[in-house]
């Protein structure tokens, strides 16, 4: 476990570390800060990904780690703001649910199959991260400077978050239920050919 301690991970760690002094600074009114801790998240986000390609330092703990770290940030951000009256709370709604229902369709097609479902990121999946990310940066840019954005700005980021982010989550789960079908057929395949060489016998 030691030697998946490489610089990604480890900024992928200071990511985590990052989330409850957001937080903080957030529920203490310091926008100004939460901006800056929040883009320095955003920032190592981009930096691991591309330090562990450059250097073909991915490890199996970075490859959970990582996804976990982007989830709880933005899961948390989202919410913080929704009791904060500044994010709509449907889109806080559509945020949280996506990440749930991937959660647990994980989860359920594990325990049904026994077998781990390999989680790959979709354009649409990126997609809404990378939407999500401009939302509460956003948020916070307006926050700090109330002037610098456009009052319509705002209300079609959140459409456009939320959209990209529902479809994410229905494409997630076309794949978990394509993936269910594809391995029940290749479990029942061996059983039939199984019958057939004991009628043979």
């Amino acid at each position: 476990m030691l030697t998946d301690l490489n610089v990604p991970n480890l900024l992928t760690l200071l990511r985590i570390v990052g989330i409850p002094i957001f937080l903080i600074l957030l529920e203490d009114l310091r926008y100004r800060e939460a901006l800056v801790v929040f883009v320095a998240a955003g920032v190592t986000d981009a930096l691991d990904g591309a330090i562990a390609r450059l250097t073909h330092t991915k490890t199996t703990l970075g490859a959970y780690l990582d996804p976990a770290a982007d989830k709880a940030l933005l899961v948390s951000s989202f919410i913080a703001l929704g009791f904060m009256h500044l994010v709509p709370r449907w889109l806080v709604v559509i945020a949280i649910s996506r990440d749930v229902v991937i959660v647990l369709g994980y989860f359920l097609l594990f325990v049904m199959t026994q077998q781990p479902m390999a989680v790959r990121p979709s354009a649409s999946g990126k997609a809404s991260t990378f939407f999500q990310l401009c939302s509460v940066t956003l948020v916070l840019t307006t926050l700090t400077w109330p002037d610098l954005l456009p009052a319509r700005l705002m209300p079609v980021v959140f459409v456009v978050t939320g959209a990209v982010t529902a479809f994410a989550g229905l494409e997630y789960m076309y794949r978990g239920l394509a993936w269910l079908q594809g391995t029940g057929q290749a479990a029942v395949t061996p059983r039939s050919g199984d019958d057939a060489e004991r009628r043979r016998a």
